[in-house]
């Protein structure tokens, strides 16, 4: 039998946390900003954010079923917003937001970042982890030591597949990939 929790916070409290299992698939959805999506040892989700101007009512929302987990945040400061997203390590995550900049650390389950404009940077891990990576800039740079890629300009991309068992997909539309 899947078990059920959603959390919501719209007083503007943080942290906001939920239990939550190693190895399950985490979905986040979050507003502009700067974010750090981190791996940590604890079976849980928790979203602490900074930076609120008084009369901001951050809206966070976090949905569990099982193996598989929700997190949305809304409603966010147009500036100086930070928000952290603590995912228990070993975790499979599929991250969107429209504008900013992303960090993703720590964390060594299957990976799927997408922003539409901004930098993104990730801590990879070993490059043998994988047994696909596909990354991409419409518009910028694509830094990837790990895989001894580096492009600029328009339209940059690459695709690679190795002997591990997780996937990678990283895309900015305008801005920069950084895959350390």
């Amino acid at each position: 039998m899947l078990t059920q929790e959603t959390r919501i916070d719209e007083q503007g409290k943080t942290p906001v946390e939920v239990k939550f299992i190693q190895n399950g698939r985490i979905r986040l959805n979050v507003c502009p900003g700067e974010v750090k999506l981190m791996g940590k040892d604890e079976p849980l989700l928790r979203v602490s954010y900074y930076g609120r101007s008084s009369g901001d009512r951050v809206k966070v929302r976090i949905r569990t079923d099982g193996d598989h987990a929700e997190i949305w945040v809304r409603e966010c400061p147009h500036n100086n917003f930070e928000l952290t997203v603590e995912v228990p390590k070993t975790s499979n995550v599929q991250a969107r937001m429209f504008a900013g900049q992303m960090g993703v650390y720590g964390i060594t389950g299957d990976k799927d970042v997408e922003l539409h404009a901004g930098q993104l940077t990730m801590e990879i891990g070993k490059a043998d982890d994988y047994a696909h990576v596909d990354a991409s800039v419409v518009t910028g740079d694509l830094e990837a030591s790990a895989f001894d890629v580096s492009k600029g300009g328009l339209f940059r991309s690459f695709n690679k597949n190795g002997p591990g068992k997780h996937r990678l997909h990283a895309h900015v539309g305008a801005g920069e990939i950084d895959l350390r």
